[in-house]
């Protein structure tokens, strides 16, 4: 059924107004294939057959290529089809002369891509074959639909086969340039021949529409150009990716051929949609939305040879460097460039692996880390035995000794949960990770313990203990980071070895220092030194003083560490003699005379650390309100007293107390039980949350028990 001249005449408008969208169509039955064949090809009288292949092979040659009268093409004389009566043998003939028509059309376009000019307005009007000479393809379509139109509306009255058979052949023609100069959209020759394309598309597309409410239409419709320059881009797009040069997209210095694929196609990838908003861009009318159109065929492309490549048996480098490409360089560098950020909605192209790929990939890898990090760690320690067991001392660094155990190792596990928290996002693996620290921590532990109860007296101990506590220290710090993933459990468990280790490297050079100076502990709270205290403790405090030199190749925050376990050590051990009552002061003069005693002990004693640079003030205080208590002679001002001193070590217990009282002999039974009384009723009251622990320390060996 022919148009009406109205909707002839509302074509342009419909064809300017209406917003194309991408259409997807089913291919054509393989009659109407049939039928489109059935016309005749028209070649140049001066060209002979032999000129196509001189054009393929000279480039030059297409210049002779000119539109002359034409001939027709005696296709019945090819040997083997001139007599068949078999209709298929027909078709073939027809399909000879289509593609002998399109041969000729292409090498012509070509020349006409390679002269820009002949782009421009020609001084008189051009007939079909002239524009597509020209590479106006808008102009050639829209002759082509008028020719339609004309052919339709005198259908029923004066109806010429010939004529629909050149018109069908007229449109075989167009449609190869159309595909060509899809095909050709990069080149940047091709941008004026390219927007002229576009323009026929979108008119074809108007075209189809108005002939789908007919009910008969000619056999070349509807001609699908639209669904053609969609298909043309996919697989454009395909042969890019395929194709790409490595050394073009510096990824031939690469170690492994996959690494080689990835890196060159997400290269691709960017440097092709740079040239599309750069150039192509501006061809496109804004109903192709060709940015985004681009952006996913590009990663629909590289997604699926990246799933190809993740499904096959790949190695943990290769595993890594997929993820990395994943989840860094794709999305935030290749997708995040600035000039395509603009144009192309990054979120909405979807994940480049399917969930259950990725996963296995994330497992592949995380499984390769944690393996990683465990052969890190036993190579680490190996190396750190060997030289225990050899005897090398470990090195001098600005005057201390230290050890590279923590140095190697913990760059090493930072690095190894950063990379899995960058690339897998979950936290927990990290957290799996870390946990073997604590297994290499208590390693460490029973190696460092065994050394020393079997090699105390090796020369190399006490240099290697002092490296150890630098480890100690820089282990430490990591784990109490919040910011490094650790879980709770892991990090108490940590925390707690490390604070091991501290205590028997510490015990190592403690127990050394206090054998040393048990013959002068003996001499504290006896005849002799209330006799002359003054001498006693003088004579402490050098023998400490000679014993802290041997702390000065410690790092300072160890020494530091080391010197408030001494000094603490050294109070406890003052009133544990104290305490043991060898001493009796039987009057006011005595005990007055003792708690002054007492404070100048003290005074001595806590000077010489703070000089050696122990920052411990609160145990400096222990012995001055320990004075004070021999001092006091009123029951009701000791009382007091006493639940002062409670309140202060909520660890000081009834023995303590009463071994105190003990030391003043003019107090009386009835006295002690009402201020052991006294204490007992205000313990309940006290603010026992001090964490100060001291009395705890003391060891009362001989119990005190109150007559009733």
């Amino acid at each position: 059924m022919p148009f009406s001249k109205t909707r002839k005449e509302g074509l342009d408008e419909e064809i300017c107004e209406e917003v194309i969208g991408i259409q997807g169509t089913a291919d054509e039955e393989p009659k109407e294939q049939c039928q489109k064949q059935k016309h005749k090809v028209k070649i140049p009288k001066n060209i002979k057959m032999k000129n196509v292949v001189k054009h393929r092979k000279n480039s030059k040659s297409e210049a002779s290529l000119i539109t002359e009268k034409l001939l027709e093409v005696n296709l019945d004389a090819i040997e083997g089809i001139a007599d068949s009566p078999d209709p298929e043998a027909e078709c073939v003939k027809q399909k000879i002369r289509v593609k002998l028509s399109e041969t000729m059309k292409i090498l012509d376009f070509k020349k006409r891509q390679k002269n820009p000019k002949s782009a421009e307005t020609p001084s008189v009007e051009l007939d079909f074959n002239g524009n597509l000479e020209q590479n106006r393809l808008a102009e050639a379509q829209q002759q082509l639909m008028e020719a339609e139109e004309r052919l339709y509306n005198l259908k029923e009255v004066d109806w010429a086969e010939d004529e629909e058979d050149k018109l069908n052949t007229d449109y075989e023609i167009f449609i190869l340039r159309l595909r060509f100069v899809i095909h050709d959209s990069f080149s940047e020759d091709n941008k004026e021949t390219l927007k002229s394309a576009l323009i026929s598309i979108l008119k074809e597309e108007a075209q189809d529409r108005r002939w789908a409410e007919v009910d008969q239409r000619p056999i070349w419709r509807p001609t699908r150009c639209r669904h053609i320059h969609d298909t043309s881009l996919k697989i454009i797009v395909e042969g890019r990716m395929k194709n790409a040069d490595e050394k073009e997209n510096k990824a031939d210095n690469l170690s492994t051929s996959l690494k080689k694929e990835v890196c060159r196609m997400g290269k691709q990838v960017q440097k092709d949609l740079l040239r599309v908003v750069r150039n192509l861009r501006e061809c496109y009318p804004p109903d192709f939305d060709i940015c985004r159109t681009y952006a996913q065929l590009y990663h629909q492309a590289f997604s699926t040879r990246l799933q190809e490549l993740v499904r096959s048996e790949i190695s943990c480098e290769d595993c890594l460097y997929i993820l990395s490409w994943i989840v860094e360089y794709y999305p935030k560098d290749v997708l995040k460039h600035k000039e395509l950020e603009e144009h192309i909605n990054s979120s909405s192209l979807g994940p480049l692996l399917p969930e259950e790929d990725l996963r296995r990939l994330e497992e592949q890898y995380f499984s390769y880390k944690e393996n990683e990090v465990r052969k890190w760690l036993c190579t680490a320690f190996e190396k750190e035995e060997k030289k225990w067991i050899d005897g090398i001392e470990p090195e001098l660094m600005d005057g201390y000794y230290f050890s590279n155990l923590a140095v190697d190792v913990l760059p090493l596990l930072d690095g190894a949960v950063k990379d899995v928290n960058t690339l897998l996002s979950c936290e927990g693996k990290a957290w799996n990770l870390l946990n073997q620290l604590d297994s290499f921590l208590l390693s460490h532990k029973t190696s460092l313990e065994e050394l020393i109860n079997k090699h105390k007296k090796q020369e190399n101990i006490p240099k290697i203990v002092s490296a150890t506590l630098v480890n100690i220290f820089q282990f430490r710090d990591y784990v109490r980071k919040p910011e490094h993933p650790l879980s709770e459990d892991t990090r108490t468990a940590c925390l707690s070895t490390l604070a091991y280790v501290k205590n028997i490297s510490h015990k190592y050079f403690l127990s050394r220092i206090h054998t040393d100076l048990k013959p002068l502990y003996r001499k504290l709270w006896t005849q002799a030194w209330f006799a002359g205290h003054c001498e006693v403790v003088e004579e402490l405090v050098k023998a400490l003083e000679n014993n802290m030199n041997n702390f000065k190749e410690l790092k300072p925050d160890c020494r530091e560490e080391l010197l408030a376990d001494l000094h603490g050590e050294v109070i406890v051990e003052y009133v544990r003699r104290m305490m043991k009552r060898k001493l009796k002061l039987k009057d006011k003069e005595q005990q007055e005379a003792a708690a002054e005693f007492i404070c100048d002990d003290s005074n001595k004693i806590c000077s010489v650390f703070a000089k050696e640079g122990s920052r411990e003030e609160w145990l400096c205080q222990i012995l001055p309100k320990l004075s004070e208590i021999l001092k006091l002679q009123d029951p009701g001002s000791l009382q007091l007293e006493i639940v002062t001193l409670a309140r202060d070590y909520p660890d000081i217990s009834e023995q303590h107390v009463l071994a105190l009282l003990n030391l003043k002999t003019n107090l009386s039974s009835s006295d002690l039980r009402k201020i052991k009384g006294c204490l007992s009723e205000n313990r309940g009251t006290l603010d026992t949350e001090s964490s100060t622990s001291f009395f705890s320390k003391v060891v009362v060996k001989r119990k005190i028990t109150l007559m009733p």
